[in-house]
């Protein structure tokens, strides 16, 4: 008898949600997914070895648990790697609906008479509030025209391993005791910071058309960012943040049990405390 006419196959596990993409597919390369018939992806329980894949902290640092999650609880997204930022939220709340139920637990505490207590969130209700970013219009400066795209989770991934060694060596500072050593660091790693955040914008402009040409190019995109005024540059950041905005999950909305306080807590996916 093989695996494959295994009598325990009907006891496997089946899709608990189905779910439709933020971006609506937009941005995904060919053979990125199987687009079904009715545009809704089935998304499967997470397994025990995915539970386990989750919680590795080398697998998160590196991107690796998230796309193997993703591998097996949406198997119709056949590239993890290659996920819009759009969707990224969406796909994992998802996940975890279909594995553990509709009801996530938070623990908070009330900044006005700083009492603790334990809400319960409808992901579901979080989930329909997601949408994608209009990428579709174009910022006009002076006369260039710039074209935005949302980042892949690969991109996404790196740009955090990035600021997560910076931080790191932010955090070394407080052992240096030479002030001018000290300052000379910190002006280092400011720049670094700089240079990483012009990288993640020039990573995110699709393209800037001239007059007389379109320019894809991010070597030459990075370039025009670092040596643009100020202003220029201010205002296409700007820009760019509004459109994160829509993609980004919304503050949660509390009235505390204690003192009857209305506040907004800013709701983060911990991927290691999510799915537990």
């Amino acid at each position: 008898m093989t695996v494959q006419h295994n009598p325990l196959k009907q006891y496997f596990r089946r899709p608990s949600i189905y779910i439709k993409l933020p971006s609506g597919g937009k941005y995904y390369p060919p053979g990125a997914i199987n687009e079904t018939e009715t545009g809704e992806l089935p998304v499967y329980p997470m397994t025990a070895i995915d539970d386990i894949t989750s919680k590795t902290p080398d697998a998160l640092y590196n991107g690796s648990a998230i796309v193997e999650l993703i591998k097996s609880c949406v198997p119709d997204i056949k590239d993890p790697w290659r996920i819009s930022s759009s969707d990224l939220d969406a796909i994992l709340i998802a996940i975890r609906i279909s594995s553990a139920g509709n009801e996530l637990e938070i623990d908070t505490a009330c900044p006005s008479c700083n009492e603790d207590a334990k809400y319960g969130v409808n992901l579901t209700g979080v989930l329909s509030t997601l949408k994608a970013g209009d990428y579709n219009a174009e910022l006009k400066v002076n006369d260039l025209s710039i074209k935005f795209r949302p980042l892949t989770y690969k991109e996404m991934n790196e740009i955090s391993i990035s600021q997560f060694e910076l931080q790191k060596l932010f955090s070394s500072l407080e052992a240096t005791d030479d002030v001018v050593e000290k300052n000379i660091k910190t002006k280092d790693i400011l720049t670094s910071i700089t240079n990483v955040a012009m990288k993640v914008l020039s990573t995110t402009i699709e393209y800037i058309r001239t007059p007389n040409s379109e320019v894809t190019e991010n070597e030459y995109i990075y370039d025009f960012l670092q040596n643009c005024d100020k202003n220029m540059y201010e205002q296409i950041k700007l820009y760019h943040e509004n459109i994160k905005k829509d993609t980004e999950l919304k503050p949660l909305k509390i009235t505390c049990i204690h003192c009857n306080h209305y506040y907004e807590k800013p709701f983060t996916l911990n991927v290691s405390d999510f799915f537990a």
